[in-house]
């Protein structure tokens, strides 16, 4: 593809104001024309309610940035691909496997691109950590992902229903971290959701997990942290050991920081998009999704108190 991407954006809520926007604008090759949200408009674009008016009315639209809820993701997707638009998935990436597997194969048939972003494997030392690890056999893996859901997200009811993912949608991206680090395929072995009594997703998780050979990884997801938020990742190795913190943005080693950097994952994902569209490209790694899809199918569902938000 030659010239600029002209890019529409669908769901114009905390995380396309926060991270898309500014990242559009940081990112050379792309351009944002268009907004599509019910509720909200943004400047210096044309603004449309709902995603059928904007294709309709920018038929020049190269691609569409998915960031409604996951539950309506699908759709939305497939009817942006038959139109022939490239298609940036916000992770998750859709409410089933499924449902993404076959936006893939229609993608593919279609011939355009669909990018299912992962933005914390873009942390700052996830690669470093993942070259490290591949020279070395990994004994255990530890995960604590804790944060304050009414901080990240605020008056958000689609995030407790069916499809919402609850606890899910930060922990999965410490799924995408450890399925991009570790040298070997890792299997869903059991898992403990706690779901409050007036909620329908889990607002805290425990899975226990193993590579190929056989390492436990165990991971604790949980919400109702505050105060400072808990995004670790600690590998065990036969020489020596590695923690990921910050969210993948620092990068411990035997005690000494070999990395530490702030965040700038979402510039990072726009310029893999850019370059997925120039070579008509998928990127679509589903393997995050597919272990909370595991955890659901053989979690353990533990009542817990009723959680207002």
């Amino acid at each position: 593809m030659n010239g600029i991407i002209k890019a529409g954006l669908v769901g114009l809520g905390k995380i396309a104001r926060d991270q898309h926007l500014p990242a559009i604008e940081q990112t050379g090759g792309i351009d944002l024309v268009a907004v599509a949200s019910r509720n909200a408009q943004a400047d210096g674009v044309n603004n449309y309610p709902t995603l059928d008016a904007m294709l309709a009315g920018e038929p020049d639209m190269d691609a569409v940035i998915l960031c409604q809820p996951p539950q309506v993701r699908y759709e939305a997707a497939r009817e942006a691909i038959l139109a022939g638009k490239h298609v940036f998935l916000e992770k998750p990436p859709g409410a089933t496997v499924t449902q993404v597997e076959a936006l893939i194969t229609l993608a593919r048939a279609q011939g355009v691109t669909i990018y299912a972003s992962w933005h914390s494997r873009h942390a700052a030392a996830v690669a470093d950590a993942k070259a490290w690890m591949a020279k070395r056999k990994v004994t255990r893996v530890s995960i604590e992902w804790r944060e304050d859901v009414r901080h990240w997200h605020p008056s958000q009811p689609w995030i407790w229903e069916a499809g919402g993912f609850g606890v899910f949608d930060p922990g999965i991206n410490a799924l995408s971290i450890l399925t991009e680090i570790m040298p070997e395929p890792v299997t869903m072995l059991a898992a403990s959701l706690e779901v409050p009594a007036n909620k329908q997703a889990p607002i805290a998780a425990s899975l226990k997990m193993a590579s190929a050979s056989g390492a436990p990884i165990e991971a604790a997801f949980d919400w109702r942290q505050t105060g400072k938020q808990t995004w670790d990742i600690a590998v065990e190795t036969q020489d020596g050991k590695l923690l990921l913190s910050e969210g993948g943005n620092q990068l411990t080693v035997d005690g000494e920081v070999m990395v530490q950097a702030p965040e700038g994952e979402y510039p990072e994902m726009y310029r893999q998009f850019v370059q997925l569209v120039k070579d008509r490209a998928i990127g679509a790694d589903i393997r995050p999704l597919q272990l909370v899809a595991d955890a659901f199918l053989c979690g353990k569902h533990c009542p817990t108190a009723a959680f207002e938000d």
